[in-house]
């Protein structure tokens, strides 16, 4: 009996939100799930089109460079801004989902992200071009803000079914914006990139508007600075959030590792692979993306840790193929199946396991998490384009395997041992 109410009695936040929003939270996990199929696939298009935002700037820079005569050694700073304001805005902004109503939340980032492509899209200076860039990382967190909003429409029976398919919305999204940034340049030239993403969210909010159910919350004494401040106090007392998103880190390195240093071997020769030919791999990954929204239905039915422990495996293993790349693209095609598989099964899970924690903080859960999986996506990038310059793609791989190994070794460890 005690054992079951350390499980089940969580030691309230500081000042923790008191309201309707906890019992409606609770309660809608014992009622059918009142969100459908199509907006399940609503809300993981708008987190496609709004996380895709911060990447349509990297096969750009060149183009920014020539537009607004910016020194090609520093138009990287376009990238490192956007990436900033997205840290900031999952600490700053992700967890107001707990605090304000998710409905407005929602649809006013999502109007303001439109006002933010406009800007950059328009923008005739690189000042205008760099703050615009900032807001457009920033807002781009309503991602995070919508899998939360999606996990508590859902019922506790599906919970993991619909975060699954949200979040796959998120990786395609990320896979994809090379190949449509480069595709719309090639067509209308790099503003237009920005101002068809800025009339698609706005589409997507007038579609939001009328789908988006009204759940008015009466929200007593907390105040911003306690709400983000609770997020370390997540942490401390979730024994699974501080694992998860451990494991968050681990496995988007090893995503950030193949897709940051992709384009060096495969537009050199032997290769010389074009642009547009190397975005293609994007829709490589796309199917191993969609083949793990099946993972938040296997969380869901209690097989949580045993996806995780194959997902990590293969995780390994996919590093094995994409070594072969120098001698064929086909081993590249399978490694790239099996690595964005292997992720986006993790990622997945980890969040059909997190979520459930706390009802009434589901928002600051998700944004200490993402904040590991930002971390995870930066050291990334910088040390596997460290480790090709020196070591070669040989160098790639083997710091891609060795961080899929410690990933491995970190489950197999903690697997087993009971949460509080």
């Amino acid at each position: 009996m005690c054992k079951t109410q350390t499980n089940l009695v969580h030691r309230p936040l500081n000042n923790e939100i008191t309201d309707s929003s906890s019992s409606t939270a609770i309660s809608n996990t014992k009622k059918p799930s009142s969100i459908t199929r199509a907006v399940t696939l609503l809300f993981a298009a708008a987190c496609g089109i709004s996380v895709a935002n911060i990447y349509f700037a990297q096969p750009l820079l060149d183009q920014l460079s020539e537009a607004f005569g910016i020194n090609h050694s520093t138009i990287g700073i376009v990238i490192t801004i956007t990436q900033i304001f997205y840290g900031l805005g999952l600490l700053l902004l992700v967890p107001l989902g707990d605090l304000l109503n998710q409905r407005r939340l929602i649809i006013g980032q999502m109007l303001l992200s439109t006002m933010a492509l406009a800007i950059v899209g328009t923008a005739f200076s690189s000042i205008v071009l760099f703050a615009g860039m900032a807001l457009v990382g920033l807002l781009a967190v309503v991602t995070q803000t919508l899998v939360a909003f999606a996990a508590t429409m859902a019922s506790s029976a599906e919970r993991g079914k619909v975060v699954g398919i949200v979040t796959s919305g998120i990786v395609i999204g990320i896979l994809l914006a090379r190949t449509f940034a480069g595709i719309l340049t090639d067509l209308a030239g790099w503003r237009s990139v920005y101002l068809i993403s800025a009339v698609i969210m706005l589409l997507m909010v007038c579609m939001f508007a009328k789908v988006l159910p009204h759940a008015e919350r009466e929200v007593k004494s907390l105040s911003y600075i306690r709400l983000i401040r609770s997020v370390l106090d997540l942490f401390m007392q979730e024994r699974t959030l501080r694992i998860r998103s451990f494991l968050a880190m681990l496995i988007f390195a090893n995503f950030s590792i193949l897709w940051t240093s992709l384009v060096l071997p495969l537009s050199s020769p032997p290769f010389a692979l074009s642009h547009s030919a190397i975005g293609a791999f994007g829709l490589v990954g796309v199917a191993g993306a969609l083949a793990a929204a099946r993972a938040g239905k296997l969380a869901d039915q209690g097989y949580g840790q045993r996806t995780t422990g194959i997902s990590l495996a293969l995780l390994l293993l996919s590093w094995l193929f994409i070594r072969y790349l120098e001698h064929s693209l086909m081993a590249l095609v399978i490694g790239i199946i099996l690595l964005d598989l292997a992720v986006q099964a993790v990622h997945v899970t980890n969040q059909a396991m997190i979520l459930p924690l706390r009802a009434e903080a589901r928002s600051r859960l998700t944004a200490g998490y993402m904040v590991f999986y930002s971390i995870g996506g930066a050291s990334g990038s910088i040390a596997s384009t460290q480790m090709y310059a020196y070591f070669g793609w040989g160098g790639v791989c083997l710091l891609g395997a060795s961080i899929s190994a410690f990933a491995l070794l970190f489950w197999a460890m903690t697997s087993q041992v009971k949460t509080k």
